[in-house]
């Protein structure tokens, strides 16, 4: 396939340097579900799409049970959203009139609608998300850059990247993960800890100084309040010193799955860059993604399969690594058993106890960007696009971002 001068920028791995081009407001960033399907008008559950500002999903939901008093393990949603910017999702509640929820006056967020609906909404359950996003102070030649990079997204895809978001704010959380598939529960406790050049506050960086230096008691007494995780840690820690697994017990199934998670997105994201320079073509012995309905098959004539690519009916897979994960066969299979490899682990690793075995998944290396937009606003560029459930809108701006004079 022809590479035209602009696609360097896209295929280059480097980071987006955004120096101080991304300030963000709530009004910067906005994040708008595609339903999969709309409430049919009848049935127990209502329906309820929501604005919310500076809370997350599960705070939202929270708040929304307390002000309803639905039980909250009734309650669904399709997807997180997380606390930046404006976000609009649906949230589904059991027995609750739609007048109800639309008398709600709840901090943090608006009622936009509500409608019945036979069943509970399930995660997954939306096609997409819509995403508006202000770059602010951008440089002269921004707007031009980010028209020719937003053509090669659009042709040839987005790289399907889960990104530093992922790996929590001091950007271990995958560490965590891989430290509880080798059965490391020391190493596991010491990244749950931290990192004391990582985190904002003195008391914190203090309490993480203690742990460190053996002070259980010491380290208990500084750590603030919302770090609920590692203090119930420390309070087992502290009963019994040595030992490390029944410390890290403390930890909520629901956060121990998150580092898991976030242990597959990172050796996910490092078989997407060893392909990045072929992220739109198959090879022999892939199993390529059909995005009509998201089923995989085996590719064994990438000659044949490459016109398919080209018109973005199939794309290349990578590993969301797992027990039970179908492989691709030759030099795909080779490649991500290297990256495994590396870490020590084995699929064998992801068949956990406790409710917390993955079984693992394909996930296509590239989406499509759909109805991209750039305009001009004085000196900011408003950028508009909608992406597939699953992948993320720093994916897009870490392309539109780049500088030039890096090899980008």
């Amino acid at each position: 396939m022809a590479r035209d001068e602009h696609d360097s920028r896209y295929l280059t791995a480097e980071l987006p340097g955004t120096g101080g081009l991304f300030k963000e407001t709530p009004e910067d960033f906005l994040v708008e579900e595609i339903p999969l399907y709309l409430p049919c008008g009848e049935g127990e559950h209502t329906y309820a799409v929501i604005e919310k500002r500076g809370i997350t999903t599960l705070e939202a939901i929270r708040r929304l049970c307390r002000a309803t008093g639905a039980p909250e393990r009734d309650t669904g949603y399709a997807g997180m959203k997380d606390a930046r910017g404006i976000t609009r999702q649906t949230v589904s509640l059991p027995r609750v009139t739609p007048a109800e929820v639309m008398g709600l006056d709840i901090p943090g967020i608006r009622i936009l609608s509500a409608e019945r609906h036979r069943n509970k909404l399930r995660l997954g359950h939306l096609a997409g998300n819509r995403f508006r996003l202000r770059l602010r102070e951008t440089v002269p030649d921004a707007a031009d850059r980010a028209r020719a990079i937003l053509d090669v997204l659009a042709r040839r895809g987005v790289p399907n990247r889960f990104g530093e978001q992922r790996y929590g704010i001091q950007g271990n959380s995958h560490l965590v993960g891989r430290a509880m598939l080798a059965g490391d529960w020391r190493g596991a406790v010491d990244l749950l800890m931290g990192d004391p050049a990582k985190v904002e506050g003195e008391r914190w960086r203090a309490a993480i100084e203690a742990y460190r230096q053996g002070d259980l008691a010491g380290s208990l007494g500084l750590f603030p309040g919302h770090c609920r995780t590692e203090r119930d840690v420390l309070q087992r820690l502290a009963k019994r010193p040595d030992d490390f697994e029944r410390a890290f017990h403390g930890v909520h199934p629901r956060l121990k799955k998150l580092y898991l998670s976030a242990c597959q997105s990172a050796l996910f994201d490092r078989v997407l860059e060893t392909r990045l320079q072929t992220i739109d073509h198959v090879m022999e012995g892939d199993l390529a993604w059909k995005h009509d309905n998201g089923a995989c098959f085996l590719v064994t004539d990438a000659k044949a399969e490459a016109p398919r690519a080209e018109r973005f009916e199939i794309s290349p897979t990578g590993p969301l690594f797992g027990c039970r994960m179908t492989s691709p066969e030759g030099e795909p299979a080779a490649l991500e058993k290297s990256i495994l490899d590396a870490t020590g682990l084995t699929p064998a690793a992801f068949n956990l106890a406790g409710g917390l075995r993955m079984e693992g998944e394909r996930r296509p290396l590239r989406v499509p960007l759909g109805g991209p937009e750039l305009s001009c606003e004085e000196e900011d560029l408003v950028l508009r696009f909608s992406l597939p459930r699953g992948s993320y809108a720093t994916a897009v701006l870490r392309e539109v971002m780049k500088r030039p004079g890096n090899g980008d």
